[in-house]
């Protein structure tokens, strides 16, 4: 009988319960319970239990599939998943392959029943715990947006942000921030918004500010996407009569009477974004809008504000987005070399006999500055969709294989370097503790000295730890792999793959390919073609 161990920890660190201290832990109470002697050991140390993306984790999932081991053993619950769906997959899979799971720290045992049906428990409560938490705090910034104060994030282009200080109920100094105007940006806002009115096209306002060398505030080209955030930011209203209207017939939650929709100030929207572990997710609906009157001035009339959202809504429901990913393998990848923008996909003239039409890659900034910013050549896309792939099968030698495979040697020796600076790391950190033990009978003079020392010592192992948070072996050793088995499927299943395998197939292995007009430069993830 064999026993996998697995173990985790955020952040290194010498104390408490140690990726070590845990495997211990376990092997003890396997001999103990089980009789078991052979262990496979996953070990994954700087890793969050938020998700799943960890290394060793991965690594123990594929052993799991092809049943390596008998039984899964962790010191705790939470060292394999904070994330309940995460945790459940994972017990699906073990099912499956019949391999039981222990948590020694729980002592919970999926051998028994009641072991499956107490751990179960264990992880919905400690799930229901987190977004309890969760809740709470969306409760409180909820009640802080009814202020109409700006909570921070990143600032709408044409404001900044400045304190405010006021007294509260209790008499206690407080700070709340509201937006102040930067002119020139707000009068490029205004600008977008008067395009758009006029054209009723983002492509067409993406065009005028091209030709027409229109930059954001950061000084980059304005692109489509960043004009519809602009023009849907509820920020630039003037929080009037029409802005109320608005939002009450989609069902925002309206923080203020219709009283206070004077035009005097501006609009906060709140609560537009879904965010899951400071990741962005989604755009919200507006009936799921917060809406509030700022401490800011508006520049966009309610009128205008609200027939932009209604042109959107008009143009979505008239021009229902069909994609292009059915015919273009390498939209995505394939960008133009002259001006670094990426090459969309356009169509030509339909081709004789059939219901399809010639389409071919052309540099975006070209089509859409009508040629004025960028000239590059078009390509056609049936030829270099076939020309890419031939390419690629032509890299696919046991020389790029052997590459790897020393490229994984040399791995080897950057883990033994990780190795000393985490010995490094503890000796410095019982220098400390001795340190600080001496400093209780030190007189000031030797204080002083000691103090230094510790300093000193502190500031090295900061220094060795960004070290290892920058030399993560575990994770340049895991990509290899991962790419190296690509590579093994890419040959062996390009040749027969539908569309979207091929598109996929090629995304594995590929990271960009550039287009001068005359050459196509093909970058593999790892190593140049």
């Amino acid at each position: 009988m064999k026993a996998a161990i697995y173990s985790r920890k955020s952040r290194f660190t010498g104390k408490g319960e140690s990726t070590q201290n845990q495997i211990e832990i376990c092997k003890d109470y396997a001999k103990k319970q089980f009789n078991i002697d052979e262990f496979i050991i996953y070990e994954d140390e700087g890793f969050s239990g938020g998700h799943t993306d960890r290394p060793e984790f991965q690594k123990m999932i594929k052993h799991t599939k092809e049943k390596k081991f008998d039984i899964l053993i962790c010191y705790r619950l939470d060292r394999i998943s904070r994330n309940i769906s995460d945790f459940s997959n994972l017990i699906e899979i073990l099912n499956e392959k019949n391999i039981g799971f222990v948590s020694v720290r729980e002592s919970f045992d999926t051998t028994t029943p009641m072991g499956r049906a107490m751990m179960y428990i264990a992880s919905v409560f400690a799930q229901l715990e987190r977004e309890t938490i969760a809740e709470r705090v969306r409760d409180n910034m909820h009640q802080l947006a009814r202020s109409g104060r700006w909570l921070g994030g990143n600032r709408p282009t044409g404001y900044e942000s400045e304190p405010i200080i006021y007294i509260d109920n209790n008499m206690k100094e407080k700070k709340m921030y509201k937006l102040i105007p930067v002119k020139k940006d707000l009068d490029t806002v205004k600008l977008l918004f008067e395009k758009y009115l006029e054209f009723e096209s983002l492509q067409k306002v993406e065009t005028y500010c091209l030709q027409n060398n229109i930059k954001t505030k950061n000084g980059n080209d304005f692109h489509k996407n960043t004009i519809k955030f602009i023009l849907t930011n509820p920020v630039y209203a003037i929080a009037d009569e029409y802005i109320y209207e608005y939002f009450k017939a989609n069902n925002a939650e309206i923080c203020a009477d219709k009283k206070d929709f004077n035009g005097k100030y501006g609009v906060i929207g709140y609560n537009k974004k879904l965010v899951r572990n400071n990741k962005f997710i989604k755009f919200n609906d507006v009936n799921e809008w917060i809406v509030a009157i700022g401490k800011h001035k508006g520049i966009i009339p309610g009128k205008d504000w609200v027939r932009v959202q209604k042109l959107f809504k008009k143009n979505r429901d008239k021009f229902p987005r069909t994609g292009t990913s059915h015919t273009a393998l390498l939209s995505g990848l394939l960008s133009c070399k002259k001006c670094g923008s990426f090459m969309r996909v356009t169509y030509g003239n339909k081709i004789k006999g059939t219901d399809r039409y010639y389409h071919y890659y052309e540099c975006n900034l070209r089509f859409n500055s009508k040629r004025k910013r960028c000239n590059n050549k078009r390509l056609s896309a049936i030829k270099v969709d076939d020309l890419i792939i031939e390419k690629i099968k032509k890299t696919i030698s046991p020389a790029i294989f052997e590459k790897i495979d020393r490229a994984k040697e040399s791995l080897k020796n950057k883990n033994k370097y990780n190795n000393k600076i985490k010995d490094k790391i503890l000796s410095n950190k019982k220098s400390i503790e001795n340190l600080v033990k001496q400093l209780s009978n030190a007189n000031d003079e030797i204080a002083q000295y000691l103090l230094a020392e510790i300093n000193k010592l502190h500031e090295e192992n900061k220094v060795l730890e960004a070290k290892i948070k920058n030399n993560n072996v575990d994770i340049e050793a895991f990509n290899l792999d991962i790419f190296k088995d690509s590579l093994i499927k890419f040959n062996e299943k390009i040749d027969t793959a539908d569309f979207n395998e091929k598109r996929n197939l090629i995304r594995s292995v590929v990271k960009r390919i550039e287009w001068d007009g005359e050459n196509l430069d093909i970058r593999l993830l790892e190593y140049d073609v």
